[in-house]
C-alpha cells in the first residue's frame, strides 16, 4: 500500500493545521488526493485539540483545479482509497459539520472539483490578482456536480448561480466577494498575512463555542444535505454519458485540457472559443 503525498499537513500548534495541496504539474484532484482527504478528516474528526485547519496550494497558478479526468474512476491501493462518485457527498458533508472550522486561502485558479472543494470550506478568502473560480462543466457537455450548485445557490442567490453554472467563464475575487461566494478579496501581498492572523485568533478561542457557533449558523443558512449532493452526482454521471458530453469532451482535450498552457491557464476564454468553433 503507497501514499502519494498529494498533501502536507503544517501543524502550526495543536489547535491549527495548515493543509497544503501539491499534485503537479496543474494539481487536478485525483483519487489520491481524495484517498488523503479522507484519511485527513478521520484525523480532524478525532483530534479534540484541534479547532481550523487552512487548505492553499503550493501552486500559485493552482489552488485545486478539475479532475484528472483520464484517472477518476481509479481506486488506488493505498488508506483512505474510495469511489468517487459515491463518497464525494459523505466528505463534503463531514467537513461541512465537522466541529473545526475550515478555510480555503485561494491563490490561484479553483475550478470544478477545486471550486466545489473550496465551496464546501467555512470560509473563502482569496488573492484579488491571483484568484480565479469557475465551474466549467457546462463548456464541457456536463453539469457539476458534488455541491457546485447547491452551495453557489444558498451563497450567490439563483440568477448569480445560473450565470456562474451555464456560463462556465473564470470569475476574478473582487466578483467572488461582490457575488457573496467568498468572504473577502485582498491583495496577494496581504493574504497570507490576514489569514494566518485569523486562524490563529480562532485557535485561541475556546473549541465549544466555536463548534456550537458553527452549529446554529449551519441550522440557519441551510447546508446543503448529503442527499441534495447525492442526486447532483446521479444527474452528473448520467449527463457524462451522453453523446455530446463525449464530443465536448474530446474538443476540450484537443484544445488543451490536462496540459499546463494557454488553455489551462484561461480556460474561461479557451471555453467560449470552443464553443464558437
Amino acid at each position: 500500500m503507497t501514499t502519494e503525498n498529494r498533501l502536507n499537513i503544517v501543524r502550526e500548534s495543536q489547535a491549527y493545521w495548515r493543509i497544503i495541496f501539491n499534485n503537479p504539474p496543474l494539481n487536478c484532484f485525483d483519487p489520491w488526493t481524495f484517498a488523503e482527504l479522507n484519511v485527513l478528516i478521520e484525523e480532524v474528526e478525532k483530534d479534540n485539540t484541534l479547532k481550523v485547519i487552512v487548505f492553499e496550494s503550493a501552486d500559485q497558478d493552482f489552488f485545486m483545479n478539475h479532475h484528472d479526468v483520464e484517472n477518476r474512476d481509479v481506486v488506488p491501493d493505498q488508506l483512505g482509497a474510495a469511489s468517487f462518485f459515491y463518497h464525494w457527498p459523505g466528505f463534503v458533508t463531514r467537513l461541512s459539520q465537522s466541529s473545526v472550522l475550515s478555510i480555503a486561502k485561494v491563490r490561484g485558479r479553483a475550478r470544478a472539483q477545486g471550486f466545489e472543494f473550496a465551496l464546501a470550506c467555512d470560509m473563502r478568502f482569496a488573492s484579488r490578482e491571483h484568484a480565479k473560480f469557475a465551474l466549467i462543466e457546462a463548456g464541457g457537455g456536463s453539469v457539476p456536480g458534488g455541491g457546485g450548485i447547491e452551495w453557489l445557490s444558498a451563497l450567490a442567490g439563483r440568477s448569480r448561480a445560473l450565470e456562474i453554472v451555464c456560463g462556465a467563464d473564470d470569475f476574478d475575487a473582487d466578483i467572488a466577494e461582490r457575488y457573496g461566494f467568498i468572504n473577502r478579496a485582498l491583495p496577494d501581498s496581504e493574504l497570507d498575512t490576514f489569514v494566518d492572523a485569523f486562524a490563529r485568533r480562532l485557535a485561541g478561542f475556546e473549541k465549544h463555542s466555536l463548534e456550537a457557533g458553527k452549529k446554529i449558523v449551519n441550522a440557519r443558512a441551510g447546508i446543503p444535505s448529503e442527499g441534495e449532493l447525492w442526486t447532483s452526482n446521479h444527474i452528473l454521471k448520467s449527463v457524462d454519458s451522453s453523446p455530446e458530453a463525449q464530443e465536448a469532451f474530446k474538443k476540450m482535450s484537443a484544445a488543451g485540457l490536462g496540459k499546463r498552457g494557454d488553455f489551462e491557464l484561461n480556460i474561461g476564454e479557451r471555453l467560449g472559443d470552443t464553443a464558437a468553433d
